[in-house]
């Protein structure tokens, strides 16, 4: 158990350590005179990120995540322009397209009918004097 413990430290930490030389690269790119799009560290794109890395690290269940995803996925691709061409025309079928993928490939929770369930049976026996 101590050394999945110091495993899980040890993965939160070089997270957090690439997360942090990422963010100072834009901002060296960025001061160096290199034109970095302004969307790159807007709070949507690190709401995309945090919902995508909380995603990771829950193994991708649980909606949470999903929420924060879509939201900075949105936000995000409004600001994105590709050959002249704004994503945000499309922006809403896409929504809707992942979220219909989500719900046909998201793993099912099976229940087994076939083990009987044992009866639980009251018991009054404090009740009479």
């Amino acid at each position: 158990m101590e050394t999945f413990i110091k495993k899980n430290q040890a993965d939160k930490q070089l997270g957090l350590g690439i997360l942090i030389v990422a963010i100072g690269s834009v901002f060296l790119l960025r001061n160096a005179g290199l034109d970095i799009p302004r969307w790159i560290l807007s709070w949507h794109t690190i709401m995309l990120g945090a919902g995508l890395w909380m995603g990771y690290r829950k193994n991708f269940q649980g909606s949470g995540w999903l929420a924060l995803t879509i939201i900075g996925a949105i936000f995000t691709l409004k600001h994105i322009v590709i050959f002249d061409f704004e994503i945000s025309k499309i922006t809403g079928a896409l929504a809707f397209i992942a979220l219909g993928l989500y719900l046909m490939l998201r793993p099912e929770k099976k229940i087994n009918f076939q083990t009987p369930q044992q009866e639980k049976k009251a018991d009054f026996s404090d009740l009479n004097p």
